[in-house]
């Protein structure tokens, strides 16, 4: 889940930090990548296999430049729709964007007003019941078991959030929705992505000695029973969490980073669910809202440091997994965002196998 940035600061020290940010972090605008901290520090990736992997982003000139990543198992989760809300029916405070232009090659992501959305009831009684329907239904077997030299593609739709400065002047802004297309080989040496604003057309390689902690191949390997996995996920959470991220909430964003961008095998996707269940304070929430605009239910957790809870949305009739939101759900010192505002969504929009990085599903290789 995976073409991701290095640590980032949280909302509230987003003006005070960026002049201190490396260079080579600096190369999209401020805050494009910006991450709920919890996200940072929730690096399971550091238990589930020996060594950390390497990804790529380029400058636009070169397609396949590689540039190392500290933590490019984090994916693009905060992120904030300014189109899809609307569909959806979420408060709008004026969608016209602006924007446009180039930087270093990429086409740069037009912006718009932070929206507001409904906050759905949380139900924590519910959610043991709705986790045991969600894992029953991870754990059919119907769709297709990859075999080696393929790779594992996911389509999602994205946005993102953050705070603009210009001058003394500091405004909350959202990038407009956009695509987001990630291929991984099955022993995550191997990959490819392109993302609207991001990348070039042609994208960047993710190629690297060093395997992808969300492969295929990596998750097979982990224990299906929920109570030794969970005590992995603890294990692993615990050694490399933020202090100020509540252990259990970052045991639960790090099954969240299993599940998005990957493609686990049923009976590993079973166990995840059932082993979320077993984590204190997760809930289940009414009604909530990827970023295609599709309703569905929500499994959630609220970080209480930071106030923001983390929504991963199921189809109401299917349960299958349609993406995840956070919204800010309680006031607090640290964050400068109001109560309702969704600071991050994603939809996934297509999830296969394929013969080949950079093949489409349908498309002969």
């Amino acid at each position: 889940m995976n073409a991701s940035p290095s640590h980032r600061p949280h909302p509230a020290e987003w003006t005070e930090t960026q002049s201190l940010l490396p260079s080579a972090e600096r190369d999209l605008p401020a805050g494009r990548h910006q991450f709920h901290k919890e996200q940072m520090m929730a690096r399971i990736h550091e238990d589930l296999r020996t060594t950390s992997r390497t990804s790529s982003r380029t400058s636009g000139a070169s397609p396949v430049a590689p540039v190392k990543r500290s933590n490019p198992f984090l994916r693009r989760t905060i992120l904030l729709p300014a189109a899809a809300f609307a569909l959806a029916g979420a408060v709008v405070g004026g969608l016209a964007l602006t924007g446009g232009g180039t930087e270093g090659g990429r086409t740069a992501l037009a912006t718009g007003p932070a929206l507001t959305t409904r906050i759905g009831a949380a139900d924590a009684k519910g959610a043991p019941q709705l986790l045991e329907r969600i894992s029953l239904a991870a754990a059919d077997t119907s769709a297709p078991t990859p075999h080696k030299g393929q790779y594992i593609y996911i389509a999602s739709k994205v946005a993102g959030t953050h705070i603009k400065t210009v001058g003394d002047k500091s405004e909350v802004v959202s990038d407009e929705l956009h695509s987001r297309q990630v291929w991984n080989s099955l022993d995550g040496k191997d990959g490819w992505l392109i993302e609207a604003g991001e990348t070039s057309d042609k994208g960047i390689t993710l190629k690297s000695d060093v395997p992808f902690s969300g492969a295929y191949n990596a998750l097979a390997a982990l224990p299906t029973d929920p109570d030794a996995l969970l005590q992995r996920i603890y294990r692993a959470s615990d050694a490399n969490r933020d202090p100020e991220v509540p252990r259990d909430q970052a045991a639960f964003v790090a099954i969240g980073d299993l599940l998005f961008e990957s493609y686990p095998p049923a009976e590993v996707g079973a166990a995840l669910y059932k082993a979320a269940a077993k984590i204190p304070g997760v809930v289940s929430v009414d009604d909530a809202v990827d970023a295609t605009g599709r309703h569905g239910v929500a499994i959630a957790r609220e970080n209480p440091v930071a106030g923001e809870r983390t929504e991963w949305i199921f189809d109401k009739k299917t349960l299958r997994f349609l993406g995840e939101r956070i919204v800010v759900v309680k006031a607090t010192a640290g964050n400068p965002l109001k109560v309702g505002t969704v600071t991050g969504t994603s939809a996934i929009t297509e999830r296969a196998v394929v013969d080949a990085a950079k093949q489409v599903p349908g498309q002969v290789s």
